[in-house]
């Protein structure tokens, strides 16, 4: 009998043994867990669903040309809400990351980013724009640009391209993003003359009428309406505008990155877009390899054209993975050190991507690249 309680001990250990090898194996101990927040359902599920796509195919292209698991990447529902994203973080931080990508629209990360602060956990946003993600943070990095740096590109485009035109507005005065976007353009086109005779808005409350503020631009002669909004109130909008109102800006509707996923909106009748001008640092019809390439497998993989928030998603894996390298940044490293040596890197380094090339960074987090004007033709948006 003591011999074969021996003998099963001895198999158990063996068997414990086996396990430890087998993990040390899989890489799950040498890969770097990187971990985001966004929402997968809900309200905003295509921005939140697209960036964690985006960021999927970076990190398999990665692993297979290092012929490892390099990165572990890990996603959070957080449905666009603050306390959920808190929620996510903390799951995330349980799990073992050591890199965040923070959230997807700017409230949700800026409650993650918060939490990310405390415990130095690098974080590279792709998509949250408002400058209260990473106000006060020297370690929350942004991929895209922020929402004053889109109020002045959309300013500067409107005075360039639409000199003389009669502007009419609608924000939405309760949300971080839209309104960030519109102080900032108000602000310059005081500066640039542009002519803006109508400005209205809405609240998350409101955001299903929209009849009285597009009448109140009609009323306005307004030739040339300024959406900085998302793409659902956006949908509503257009559509009732032509069938609720006979309303039709002479000069079309310009609007901002949030409005990036209009087309794949479900019910959403898309002939209503067509001519819908708007600002976006990626544009899927462009030509180079790199573009070309991640646009074709997004296709394959998940059937639909990627959209601006999986193109900032994949450029910030690669962005990660540029300054993990160049900073030597290994998994086993402590979070203060992975931080400081991801902090360095990212405000020394120059980053070509499909969201722009000669990319960099402040101290502040702040990135600088060009915006794209794009518009949609035919459903698909086109480059301008």
């Amino acid at each position: 009998m003591k011999k074969i309680l021996a003998m099963c001990s001895v198999a158990v250990l063996c068997l414990a043994s086996l396990a430890g090898c087998g993990s040390a194996k899989s890489g799950d101990t040498s890969a770097i867990k990187i971990g985001g927040s966004g929402p997968l359902t809900g309200e905003y599920a295509i921005y939140g669903n697209a960036a964690k796509q985006g960021a999927e195919i970076a990190v398999e292209e990665i692993n297979k040309a290092e012929g490892t698991t390099f990165f572990e990447l890990k996603y959070e529902d957080d449905q666009g809400d603050p306390e959920l994203a808190v929620n996510a973080y903390n799951k995330l931080k349980d799990s073992g990351m050591k890199i965040s990508l923070g959230g997807v629209t700017s409230g949700a990360c800026a409650a993650f980013a918060a939490e990310a602060n405390k415990d130095k956990i690098f974080t590279l946003t792709p998509s949250a724009s408002s400058p209260t993600v990473n106000e006060g943070y020297d370690n929350i990095f942004q991929m895209c640009f922020s929402d004053p740096n889109q109020g002045v590109a959309s300013a500067d485009y409107i005075s360039t391209k639409f000199a003389g035109a009669k502007v009419g507005v609608i924000y939405q005065n309760d949300l971080d993003y839209s309104k960030g976007i519109y102080d900032k353009f108000a602000a310059e086109a005081k500066v640039k003359n542009i002519e803006v005779v109508s400005v209205q808005t809405f609240t998350k409350d409101s955001q299903n009428d929209f009849k009285t503020q597009i009448n109140n631009l009609k009323a306005a002669g307004a030739d040339l309406v300024f959406l900085p909004i998302y793409y659902t109130p956006a949908s509503l909008i257009l559509n009732q505008a032509k069938n609720q109102c006979d309303y039709a800006p002479a000069n079309g509707y310009f609007g901002v990155d949030g409005m990036d996923g209009i087309l794949t909106l479900e019910n959403f009748d898309t002939s209503l877009a067509e001519g819908v001008m708007l600002l976006t640092p990626f544009s899927a019809d462009a030509t180079d390899t790199k573009t070309a390439n991640f646009v074709s497998q997004y296709k394959e993989k998940y059937n639909e054209v990627p959209n601006q928030f999986a193109a900032d998603a994949y450029d910030a894996i690669y962005a990660l993975y540029n300054a993990v390298k160049g900073g030597k940044v290994t998994a086993d490293m402590s979070l203060d050190d992975i931080n400081a040596a991801l902090i360095s890197q990212f405000t020394s380094m120059k980053f070509d991507g499909i969201t722009g090339t000669g990319t960099t960074w402040n101290s502040n987090g702040y990135v600088s690249k060009e915006p794209k004007a794009v518009v949609i033709k035919n459903g698909a948006y086109v480059g301008m």
